[in-house]
């Protein structure tokens, strides 16, 4: 069923230049009036290698403000309302306390070689747990209110508390289109680390039946075997390619997937060319047209029911293709659920 939507966000002129002040891609629609609802997400406390995607919700931001938002495979998706949330400056905060405090364990080789650091582990992990629950409690007002709830991070930590939600609503599934598979047991010590992500939804979130992974390029022993011996993930690995036709390729990954679908987008997922900002830039890596060809596969056959896109670097052309993933994602969602 087709929501109400802001009368004001139906008469937007997307062909005018955004206003400075404006809200995300030129909108100024309140989460309450909009179909989507963004929750920006500013920490990167693990990070291990490349820095700054605790700066991407904001550069997200500024960037979108240059997206056109017609489509001519998703119409206006606009016309919806798309509403972000206000950069929480508490979890900014949080993350420069727990940065500073990660960086003495990271320096010194992770916690199997500093165990003398466990005080800082121990708070690293606490405002880990404190971000979650702060996005949780955000995720779930909006989706108690009927919108689709999506996270822009941060790094691919950030979105646990909204799965957490998603998973208190029945069984679903993800697709998680990475470089890495994030199924480290504790990376360093971290229990929220951004590469641990989908390790902690496997062993927490029981209703997350299903994890289809794509893109897959970088990963340890560690995590090789977890796939090999879970009957839960499904993990396409990029060389395992070859010639066969991209959309044969995206077919199998849709029929694997579950009727409830969650897209965990992490941007070093994509060719280095795209984002090469990123926390973890790993060479291979799916095209942009490609990608959205799977969202568009996956749109026509399941429901989307809730997204992040995560580590983004602090760099304009990086923003600029998150912000356009995010605004086909959004479009994308709302085309799964008839919108």
């Amino acid at each position: 069923m087709k929501r109400p939507v802001k009368k004001s966000a139906k008469a937007f002129d997307s062909n005018a230049a955004a206003a400075p002040d404006s809200g995300i891609y030129g909108l100024n629609t309140t989460p309450e009036e909009s179909a989507v609802v963004l929750i920006p997400v500013p920490f990167e406390a693990t990070t291990s290698f490349g820095g700054g995607t605790s700066k991407a919700p904001a550069a997200i931001l500024e960037a979108s403000k240059q997206v056109d938002l017609f489509d001519r495979n998703l119409g206006r998706p606009y016309e919806e309302g798309i509403c972000m949330l206000p950069i929480p400056q508490d979890i900014a905060r949080l993350d420069a306390k727990a940065k500073k405090l990660a960086q003495t364990i990271i320096e010194r080789g992770g916690m199997a070689r500093a165990p003398e650091l466990q005080y800082e582990l121990n708070e690293v992990n606490k405002i880990g747990q404190r971000v979650n629950r702060e996005v949780y409690v955000a995720a779930e007002r909006w989706i108690k209110a009927g919108k689709i709830v999506g996270v822009v991070g941060g790094d691919h930590s950030t979105p646990f508390g909204l799965l957490q939600a998603v998973n208190d609503r029945g069984e679903f599934s993800i697709l998680q289109i990475d470089a890495h598979a994030d199924l480290r047991k504790a990376y360093e010590g971290f229990v929220w680390s951004h590469a641990s992500i989908m390790r902690n939804v496997m062993e927490q979130l029981p209703q997350a039946t299903r994890l289809v992974q794509v893109g897959i390029r970088d990963y340890c022993e560690e995590e090789y075997d977890y796939i090999l011996h879970s009957r839960r993930v499904v993990t396409y690995f990029e060389d395992e390619s070859g010639d066969r036709p991209w959309d044969s390729w995206c077919a199998e990954i849709v029929d694997c997937l579950r009727p409830r679908v969650y897209v965990s987008f992490d941007v070093d997922g994509l060719e280095p060319s795209l984002c090469p900002h990123t926390g973890t830039p790993v060479p291979g890596g799916l095209t942009f047209n490609n990608t959205i060809r799977l969202l568009d596969k996956l749109s026509r056959k399941r429901k989307i029911i809730g997204f992040d896109v995560c580590e983004t670097g602090n760099d304009p052309w990086d923003a600029n293709v998150a912000a356009r993933i995010l605004y086909k994602l959004i479009g994308y969602a709302l085309k799964s659920r008839g919108e």
